[in-house]
């Protein structure tokens, strides 16, 4: 059974900094790229960081390149979102995704709120 776990989301004040991590479990965590989406109020839920299974490829989101890095650890089946020069559009609910055989996992998502 598929499980991820996000935490690290809180109040922050604008131009702070948080790290989010993401614990997986129930898959072959070293064979699987993971990605980190958001989602705020009233809108989409949108891709923000994207990482290969060995981290050597990353990609973000233009709204977030510069000031976001992912990364992981596959011996502590673990990835992460260190997330810099936090700014209000920045709020949002942050969900770490797995997807296997083509079907999308999602942990229960944790909220990150930028604000003075």
């Amino acid at each position: 059974q598929v499980h991820l776990v996000e935490s690290g989301g809180g109040l922050v004040q604008p131009g702070g900094s948080l790290r989010l991590s993401c614990i997986a479990s129930g898959f072959f965590f070293n064979r699987k790229d993971m990605n980190w989406y958001r989602q705020a109020p009233g809108k989409e839920r949108e891709l923000v960081a994207q990482i290969s299974v060995t981290g050597t490829i990353r990609n973000y989101a233009d709204s977030v390149k510069g000031r976001f890095t992912i990364s992981r650890d596959n011996s502590k089946n673990a990835v992460y979102l260190q997330m810099n020069s936090l700014q209000s559009e920045d709020t949002a609910v942050y969900y770490c995704n797995a997807r296997i055989v083509s079907i999308d996992y999602w942990g229960q998502g944790t909220q990150v709120t930028v604000s003075l």
